[in-house]
């Protein structure tokens, strides 16, 4: 098993220090409990993998992935700037305190108010099509603006179709073939093209696919660089490195990763002599996915056409399981490494019946009242949570050296109908 479980003096799980068992009784369930040491861990180790083989190397975490405040914050004092996706995101990172020179805001289908408080954020904008282009174009105080591109370099990869971001199926980006076009174009309208970017799926643990990827860019950057005369500040790589999900998934050899990718980066530098510009990865999952974990509560052992272990969460709560069919490894937080005596189906407790967290697991004795920790839950675990079956959304705790403290409070049922209301011709 390629998971490190820490366990305590009584054999139970610990998190950051602080026993699960216990953070449940205090905390209630469900409940996702993020470890911040990790997340520090996971962000020194990428940025010092890169960095040590050229120093010019920035990360912008994907904050799609986790946008708690306190995550962002940490990821801040590290010294991460943000890759945002939605005006929400960006105004999400001003918030916390990122400086708008330190946001890439890369959009998609955006609308022209989103392309307005982009603009008026002050933050970067990297444009997916020559409809934003132009649209972009339209509004006032655009002359000189620093601006980059997303091109789709026909690579994808990643753990599941739905996560897949490059190639001729994909949404994203403007095509290889007609990058050199919009640059030019880009630079006629007046603005002052400084990037460019891709970024081809997620969950990748297989370094080909990206390898293939920064090829290809590199090749279209060297052609703009050529044709276009078009001097890039930052050459951005995306995101998509992902964690080992199942135990017998192999973690990705970070080191020779950051080689060949460093070297091939160097290699293309010097064919088209384009200087020394910034290389830039967006890292999401990387830096949080196994840095949270879910607690939920065993309260129904049902033996049916199959055996069910009920718990007090659902996808809800965590959505990836349903919507990806992903796996994720469930341990019991007393026994975290004990060993299966049986195969169970593990159910939510949502009014769906795709509401399922495993399918005939290998899991050790369970009984009710045990409690589960659902591990590698910090990647588009709370993010892509809903209000689904009117349940509040949960709690989120971060432990450091054994403290816990309460960073979102557990939602009530007025949150459920806190935005609403009815006209008082229906209240008569």
């Amino acid at each position: 098993m390629n998971f490190n479980l820490k366990t305590n003096e009584k054999g139970n799980l610990s998190i950051g220090g602080a026993d699960a068992l216990e953070l449940a009784k205090n905390y209630s369930t469900p409940l996702y409990v993020i470890d911040e040491e990790r997340i520090i861990e996971n962000y020194q180790r990428l940025y010092n993998s890169f960095s040590s083989k050229y120093a010019n190397f920035k990360i912008y975490y994907a904050c799609k992935a986790n946008t708690n405040l306190s995550v962002m914050r940490i990821l801040k004092d590290e010294g991460s700037n943000i890759d945002a996706v939605s005006p929400g995101e960006i105004y999400t990172a001003l918030l916390v305190g990122f400086k708008p020179e330190r946001i890439l805001y890369t959009g998609n289908n955006v609308t022209n108010d989103e392309l307005k408080f982009a603009l008026s954020s002050g933050v970067r904008i990297n444009l997916d099509s020559l409809s934003q282009l132009d649209r972009l174009a339209k509004l006032p105080d655009t002359d000189g603006k620093e601006i980059s591109f997303r091109v789709n370099p026909k690579v994808g990869a990643g753990h599941h179709d739905h996560c897949i971001t490059g190639g001729d199926l994909s949404k994203f980006g403007v095509m290889e073939e007609e990058a050199v076009h919009v640059y030019q174009k880009a630079v006629d309208l007046g603005f002052k093209p400084v990037g460019i970017h891709a970024h081809i799926g997620s969950g990748i643990l297989d370094p080909e696919p990206f390898k293939l990827a920064v090829h290809t860019l590199m090749d279209v950057a060297g052609r703009v660089y050529r044709e276009a005369e078009v001097e890039f500040e930052f050459i951005d790589f995306g995101g998509g490195i992902g964690i080992p999900y199942e135990p017998h998934e192999s973690i990705l050899n970070l080191e020779m990763f950051s080689q060949e990718i460093v070297d091939l980066f160097k290699e293309k530098l010097y064919e088209y002599n384009m200087g020394n510009p910034t290389m830039c990865l967006e890292p999401g999952r990387y830096i949080v996915g196994d840095a949270s974990y879910l607690l939920t509560r065993v309260n129904t052992i049902k033996q049916s056409y199959r055996k069910f272990a009920g718990v007090n969460a659902g996808f809800n709560t965590l959505l990836r399981p349903t919507m990806y069919g992903s796996y994720h490894h469930i341990v019991l937080a007393n026994q975290p490494n004990a060993k299966p005596t049986q195969t169970i189906d593990i159910a939510g407790n949502i009014c769906e019946s795709g509401d399922m967290f495993a399918r005939d697991r290998p899991m050790p004795d369970i009984e009710e009242g045990n409690l589960l920790a659902i591990l590698n839950a910090g990647a588009y675990g709370f993010s892509m949570s809903s209000q689904y079956n009117s349940r509040p959304r949960p709690a989120e705790i971060l432990v450091q050296g054994g403290r816990a403290e309460v960073i979102r409070e557990r939602e009530t049922f007025a949150d459920l109908y806190s935005k609403q209301n009815v006209p008082e011709r229906l209240l008569k």
